[in-house]
């Protein structure tokens, strides 16, 4: 079957393959949670914040994943068991982590919607079509969101054959599982790309198509500031670093929660409220992945880290570039960065605060934001969300 053919048929429900269920399997649950001191506080929050909204949001992608077409894909995948390809971790992950949760940003775009309700110009008939609080249109949105997201999470799997070292595995099998990876990834896409147009509202399609270009600019950007295989970065400042942060991580989610607002009619106003949330608790979101390393490093052992990283690049801006540069050949030892070195130098710094600073900052920002929504269980989880990646042990 041609490629045209497999992305032209309309994915069916069906039961998990035996292959998909391996692939699937959650992982172990982590003692630590990523985003507060207690192990279950955040999937508590996302828990509670799913009963709201009617069902888990973790199946949200769940018809289109066991797609006859996707499950023929993942037969292939067992060609790259025993490799260290990175399509096999973000199969894995596709329906629950326990860690990142990947799919909150379809959980946000329900709670926002709820939270929000129909408007004082919604049509009587469109009232009557919700469930939970939810129009249907905005549950197709958050699940467009969520392929959206889960494609470009399968693309940036791609693996550079040329840096390949002889324990990833054969060439031939992550040449075959950059194929794969591409080919899942584009058929996700078209599947939102699908789903986009059936919401026959041309200002949703824009913002949405809008969000897909920044995501490609920012992830551009991304990699061309990235030389850490030089072990010195670019000095791109905060200011940039912002800047490409919501390119790459907060522009989907901002333009879904303003894209679910205008499904429901509502004005302006409350429009670019929904977008302020969602690009700050995003915003806020990144940096507390960011912060993680040197948190959880605390307690003992070193975690290696990006050194595009928020608090990296405030420790840099507050250091200034000479003397970052020092730090960094310091901790070159025989051609390797010594991350355990370099982490300490960055606790003794100021980048770490500061980075905690302006994640409560964006966050802040966020809950300025919910005040124009009134009262509701919908807005409190959307508080919570804020407080579980603002609250550092």
């Amino acid at each position: 079957m041609s490629l045209r053919e497999l992305l032209r048929r309309p994915p069916r429900p069906g039961a998990p393959s035996a292959l998909w269920r391996t692939l699937l399997r959650p992982p172990p649950v982590p003692r630590r949670s990523l985003f507060s001191g207690s192990p279950t506080h955040w999937n508590q929050v996302v828990s509670e914040a799913e009963k709201i909204v009617g069902y888990p949001t973790s199946f949200m992608s769940l018809r289109c994943l066991l797609s006859d077409e996707l499950s023929n894909i993942a037969m292939q995948v067992r060609k790259l068991v025993g490799t260290r390809h990175p399509l096999l971790n973000t199969a894995r992950r596709l329906v629950h982590d326990s860690r990142n949760n990947l799919q909150m940003r379809g959980l946000v775009v329900l709670l926002i919607s709820k939270a929000a309700g129909p408007s004082s110009t919604a049509a009587l008939s469109l009232k009557h079509d919700m469930v939970s609080g939810i129009y249907p249109s905005q549950r197709s949105l958050a699940e467009i969101t969520e392929l959206i997201h889960t494609a470009f999470l399968v693309h940036r799997g791609i693996v550079n054959l040329s840096e390949l070292n002889s324990s990833d595995g054969p060439l031939k099998d992550m040449q075959f599982g950059n194929k794969i990876a591409i080919l899942s990834g584009d058929f996700l896409l078209a599947n939102a790309c699908t789903g986009l147009a059936q919401l026959q509202n041309t200002k949703v399609v824009e913002l949405v198509s809008s969000a897909l270009i920044d995501l490609v600019q920012g992830i551009y950007c991304e990699n061309s500031t990235s030389a850490e295989e030089n072990c010195i970065t670019d000095d791109i400042g905060i200011s940039t670093w912002k800047e490409q942060i919501f390119l790459s991580h907060s522009a989907l989610l901002a333009k879904s929660c303003q894209a679910a607002m205008e499904l429901a009619k509502h004005d302006t106003e409350v429009q670019d409220m929904a977008f302020q949330y969602g690009k700050h608790m995003s915003m806020s979101h990144k940096i507390n992945s960011d912060l993680q390393p040197f948190i959880r490093g605390k307690c003992g052992g070193s975690i290696a880290f990006n050194l595009n990283s928020a608090p990296v690049v405030l420790h840099q801006e507050f250091l200034g570039r000479e003397m970052w540069i020092k730090q960094i050949r310091e901790a070159q030892e025989k051609g390797s960065l010594n991350y355990s070195k370099l982490q300490e130098a960055i606790l003794a710094g100021k980048g770490v605060t500061s980075a905690i600073d302006l994640c409560r900052y964006h966050g802040n920002k966020a809950l300025e934001a919910l005040e124009c929504f009134p009262p509701s269980e919908a807005r409190s989880a959307l508080e919570n969300i804020v407080y579980a990646v603002t609250r550092f042990p």
